[in-house]
C-alpha cells in the first residue's frame, strides 16, 4: 500500500494494517489459492495499461475512497508486481449525484479489472452506510439528538462500516464487547437485578463506562441511583421517554432505541433525548450504486496474450 494512501487511511481513523487484512481476505475469496483472475488474464495482454473511472450511479453520500485505492494497490503489488495510480475526486462525507467521477484509476488492464470487484464491493457498501446515516442526520437537524449506530454490523467489517456512519454525520456506539459494559435485559436477569449488576461490573471493570438499558421510569431511577451515567431506554413510546427525561434526563444521557424509523425521528428527537441508536444503518442499508467504468482506447487486435501469470 502507497504512502499516501496509507495517510489517507490513518486520517480518517482507520488503521491500514487492518484495511489490508479486511482486502486481503476479500481478495482471497475472489482469487482463490493461485491468486488468478483466469478471464482478465486470459483475455488481456500483460502490458496492457489503462485508465478506469470510479463513478456514481446515484445520488448518495460517499465512504470509503482510501479502502478502494487500497485495494487497486493491493492488486498491483501482491498479485501483478505492477504498480498503479489512484487520483482521488471526492472527499470522504461528500454528497454526490449520479454520473460524479468519485475517482481515476491508471495501471495494468488485468489489475485494474482483477480489483474492481472487490474494490466496488467495499465501496458501494460503505457509501450505502453513509448516504443512510445521512438521511437520519439531516432529519435530527435543530434538535439535541445524534444517531448512534450499534454492533449489528457484518462480521469481519465493523470498523469500515462504523467509520461510514461518521462519514455520513452519525456517531459510534462501542465498538465491542471490551471498550464498554452494556447491562442488558439478560444481564440483568442473570445478576439479580440493576443495581447488583452494576456494582459487578463497577468492581471488576473500575475504569471502563457502564450504559444500562432501561424500560421504565422505576430502572431508570435504580440505575441512575447505582451510578449509571448513560441508559438505553429500550422500546418505549415518546411519552414514556418525555417522563424519563424529565426525572433523570440531568443525570445521565439519555438514549432512545428500539425499532426506530426515519419517519418517527423527529418525533422521538423532540423528547429531549440525547441519542438515537438504530441498528440499521450497518445490518440494513442498501448499497450506493457506484461502477467503473474502462476508458475506450485503441490497443489493436493482433497483440495476442501472455498467458503467464503470477500464482
Amino acid at each position: 500500500m502507497r504512502t499516501a494512501t496509507e495517510d489517507a487511511l490513518r486520517t480518517a481513523g482507520l488503521d491500514p494494517v487492518v484495511v489490508t487484512r479486511i482486502v486481503q481476505t476479500a481478495l482471497e475469496e475472489d482469487l482463490g489459492p493461485d491468486r488468478v483472475d483466469v478471464t482478465s488474464v486470459a483475455t488481456i495482454p500483460a502490458g496492457q495499461v489503462d485508465t478506469v473511472d470510479v463513478v456514481a450511479r446515484a445520488d448518495g453520500v460517499v465512504a470509503g475512497l482510501a479502502v478502494a485505492a487500497a485495494v487497486f494497490e493491493l492488486v498491483g503489488d501482491e498479485v501483478s508486481g505492477r504498480t498503479v495510480e489512484v487520483v482521488v475526486h471526492a472527499r470522504d462525507g461528500d454528497r454526490v449525484a449520479r454520473g460524479d467521477v468519485l475517482a481515476t484509476v491508471t495501471g495494468p488492464t488485468r489489475v485494474l479489472l482483477t480489483a474492481e470487484r472487490t474494490a466496488l464491493n467495499l465501496l458501494t457498501r460503505m457509501s450505502g452506510v453513509a448516504t443512510h446515516t445521512r438521511a437520519w442526520a439531516d432529519a435530527l437537524v435543530g434538535s439535541k439528538s445524534t444517531v448512534l449506530d450499534t454492533r449489528k454490523t457484518t462480521p469481519g467489517l465493523r470498523v469500515l462500516e462504523k467509520y461510514a456512519v461518521r462519514a455520513g454525520g452519525g456517531t459510534n456506539k462501542r465498538m465491542g464487547l471490551y471498550d464498554v459494559a452494556m447491562i442488558k435485559d439478560n444481564h440483568k436477569l442473570a445478576a439479580g437485578g440493576i443495581a447488583p449488576a452494576y456494582r459487578r461490573v463497577r468492581e471488576v471493570f473500575p475504569e471502563v463506562p457502564i450504559q444500562v438499558e432501561v424500560t421504565d421510569v422505576a430502572e431508570a431511577v435504580e440505575a441512575v441511583e447505582a451510578g449509571a451515567k448513560f441508559l438505553l431506554c429500550d422500546n418505549m413510546t415518546t411519552g414514556l421517554l418525555a417522563e424519563v427525561v424529565a426525572v433523570v434526563g440531568d443525570r445521565a444521557e439519555l438514549e432512545a432505541t428500539g425499532g426506530l424509523t426515519l419517519d418517527v425521528a423527529a418525533e422521538y428527537a423532540a423528547t429531549g433525548v440525547d441519542y438515537l441508536s438504530v441498528g440499521a444503518l450497518t445490518h440494513s442499508s442498501p448499497i450506493l450504486d457506484i461502477a467503473l467504468d474502462l476508458r475506450p482506447a485503441d490497443h489493436g487486435r493482433d497483440e495476442g496474450t501472455d498467458l503467464e501469470h503470477r500464482g
